[in-house]
């Protein structure tokens, strides 16, 4: 799964993938320098604790719209969900607090799944919100290809807005930290097939955007059903006041000029999956996979990106 790093590279060790907080500024994250155009995101996260701490999951377009998924370093018992349409903001109705209880201490498998009816945000097996195309505001549901984006940021850090403080339950006392976020695995499912994307016109809906090569939610069904044995009753709080872009300082995905290689140290499975080689000198429990409209998975660092 090609991925490019700013704001701050994450590490690597057991665990994981490590996205660390320790000083004013920091704000590790990772973005994919693919997009998918509907599709799934499986992922198995530790979330980082601290007050005003936030890790993130954000799918993102060029033309804002965007699914995300936050975690507050001051609870280990709550997801916050959200969605916005073409950068439409004002409103900061959209946002869901939905259970994720003991998300810093152990790996939580997430999935969001989306497509053109419907998007479906699950906490282990169980779906904790699921909207539907109608439900959504008119006009805003996400329908434009998504770039992937992880990152740990500090909301709650002193030069950030009142409101992004209040929001993140800071502020951060980073004589506290440091403050990690790990993710262990990602899978991604394209729904779509193709080489790459294109808007037909400026309206941002998906039956005008075109895929080249390929055909728009062509892959439907690519990562079979989706799996959940629970569906939780209701949200564990009101609409939060979610700020767009998910991550904070440093979200702009460098312009991808290289090849997809597999870097030195690391080999890919049959499966897809980018793991260490034998020569590797970390052997990180840290594994990417990517399906669909594409043929391979790379873990790409800076000198690639």
């Amino acid at each position: 799964m090609p991925l490019c790093p700013s704001g701050g590279a994450p590490t690597y060790d057991s665990e994981g993938a490590k996205f660390t907080v320790a000083k004013s500024g920091d704000a590790p994250q990772l973005s994919s320098i693919f997009y998918i155009m509907f599709g799934r995101v499986e992922f198995y996260m530790k979330a980082a604790p601290g007050a005003g701490i936030v890790s993130s999951m954000v799918l993102q377009s060029d033309d804002l719209d965007e699914i995300d998924m936050e975690w507050l370093g001051s609870d280990d018992y709550e997801v916050q969900t959200n969605y916005f349409g073409k950068g439409i903001t004002g409103s900061y109705n959209r946002g869901q607090f939905n259970p994720a209880k003991n998300n810093q201490a152990e790996f939580i498998k997430y999935v969001v799944d989306w497509d053109p009816n419907r998007i479906v945000w699950t906490v282990g097996s169980t779906v904790v919100r699921e909207m539907k195309y109608d439900e959504a505001e008119a006009g805003q549901y996400p329908q434009s290809p998504m770039q992937i984006k992880f990152g740990a940021w500090a909301g709650g850090d002193p030069s950030n807005p009142e409101g992004t403080i209040g929001w993140a339950r800071g502020p951060t006392d980073y004589t506290k930290g440091p403050f990690s976020m790990y993710i262990r695995s990602i899978s991604v499912t394209d729904y779509s097939t193709g080489k790459s994307y294109k808007y037909g016109d400026t309206s941002g809906k998906w039956e005008t955007i075109q895929a080249e090569g390929g055909k728009v939610y062509g892959n439907q069904g690519g990562a079979g059903a989706l799996t959940t044995n629970a569906v939780a009753a209701s949200p564990t709080g009101g609409s939060p006041t979610v700020p767009a872009g998910g991550i904070g300082k440093g979200t702009s995905t460098p312009a991808y000029t290289g090849s997809y290689d597999v870097p030195e140290g690391w080999r890919m499975t049959p499966s897809g999956k980018v793991v260490p080689s034998s020569s590797a000198t970390v052997s990180p429990n840290f594994a990417l996979v990517i399906a669909g409209a594409f043929s391979v998975a790379t873990l790409a660092f800076s000198s690639i990106c």
